[in-house]
């Protein structure tokens, strides 16, 4: 089947995060992460078939479920999941949150790399532990690992966990099977475990592969759990479902009792439904978006390159989140985007939720829309950077 990538649908007034929070209906909004495409026909599909049940009373998640994450991941990405080794609960993060409970204690340390995804600081927090950040360089329009910081904080004998998030959100890395394997190494000597966040898996540019984190090595398998879930990939967030994988029974066991403890054991009717239609049925979608948002991000390049050339365009390697470098302008990350909302009528994410030190000097700007709905924001964008 051929989608149509271009097509404006109104979402303003169906309580959607994205639309419905901004202060005025004339802005923008290229801020939070979901898309502005309507979703795959099966999962629509699926979805009608269940309401016209009438009937949604609590749920169980069925074999066919477990088959089709399964199928998924054997097919897409020669990774082959036990059906044993999966639990699912409500979110990735809710997920992130039971993994930190069930792998640290209060006190404990848990690090990253930064700048990162704002909800790797809370429920890190929440859990009563210590954002441990690991800076990533940034040079050349895109981030690298620093190999002896990651080193210094695993030594530390405080650190038990490692978030790694893979396509990284902001950052927009895909990372190589070489750089994993020897951040596994370093954090296996030091007896720190990993946290895979691989949520944007899908979304991944020409040129580049997704290497699911389990799948490396034995060691890479035995020394992490993976979170993953269509939700960014075929924009069904409000389903509320995800999948935590995990080899390792002594840790599932932690994991479960997580997971019932903070009470995200169950999950949406629907959420079921829309998985499988999306790993069963959805793929020929997935194949067609991926290069309409790599045009929809070279047309930004260009853009930038032509009206903005003092701010630089981070490489994006995956997602469909643009990390923009604003540092040449002598303004605040917070500053900018309150004067882009004011003056511009346009809504982009300020740096700085993706950590005050490392986030500050960028915002992240988001491309899943209708290319002409793009470039009306960056038209915006760029009307109030080159106001004189």
């Amino acid at each position: 089947m051929q989608y149509n990538f271009d097509e404006l649908i109104t979402r303003r007034g169906t309580g959607c995060v994205k639309w419905d929070e901004l202060p005025a209906d004339d802005i923008i909004p290229m801020w939070v992460a979901d898309m502005d495409f309507r979703c795959a026909e099966p999962i629509v599909n699926a979805l009608r078939k269940r309401v016209e049940h009438g009937i949604f009373g609590y749920t169980h998640v069925p074999e066919k479920y477990y088959e089709a994450v399964i199928s998924w991941f054997k097919r897409r990405h020669d990774w082959h999941i036990e059906c044993e080794w999966m639990m699912y609960t409500t979110g990735v993060v809710p997920a992130l949150s039971v993994i930190v409970k069930a792998m640290t204690q209060p006190g404990d340390k848990v690090a990253f790399l930064t700048p990162a995804y704002n909800c790797f600081f809370s429920s890190v927090r929440n859990n009563g532990c210590t954002v441990e950040e690991v800076p990533l360089v940034y040079e050349n329009h895109t981030y690298h690992i620093d190999f002896e910081a990651v080193e210094r904080s695993c030594a530390d004998e405080k650190t038990k966990l490692f978030i790694f998030c893979n396509p990284h959100n902001p950052g927009g890395r895909v990372w190589t099977r070489e750089e994993m394997e020897r951040l596994n190494e370093i954090c296996m000597r030091h007896h720190v475990f990993v946290l895979a966040d691989e949520i944007h898996n899908e979304l991944v540019m020409p040129g580049y592969e997704y290497i699911p984190f389990a799948s490396l090595s034995k060691a890479c398998l035995d020394n992490s759990v993976s979170c993953n879930a269509p939700s960014k990939s075929f924009n069904t967030a409000g389903m509320y479902i995800s999948n935590i994988v995990c080899n390792n029974p002594s840790v599932r066991e932690k994991i479960d009792r997580a997971i019932n403890i903070n009470e995200v054991c169950d999950v949406n009717l629907f959420g079921v439904e829309a998985v499988m239609a999306a790993y069963n049925e959805s793929e020929d979608w997935i194949d067609q978006l991926c290069p309409y948002i790599w045009d929809n991000y070279q047309a930004l390049v260009a853009f930038f390159k032509e009206r903005m050339p003092q701010i630089g365009i981070t490489k994006m390697e995956g997602t469909y989140l643009v990390w923009a470098d604003i540092r040449a302008l002598g303004v605040t990350s917070d500053a900018l985007t309150e004067r882009l909302i004011n003056e511009g009528r346009v809504k982009v994410a300020s740096g700085t939720m993706y950590g005050e030190r490392d986030g500050e000097g960028f915002i992240r700007i988001n491309i899943a829309c209708p290319r002409s709905r793009m470039m009306e924001g960056l038209e915006r964008i760029a009307r109030v950077i080159n106001q004189k």
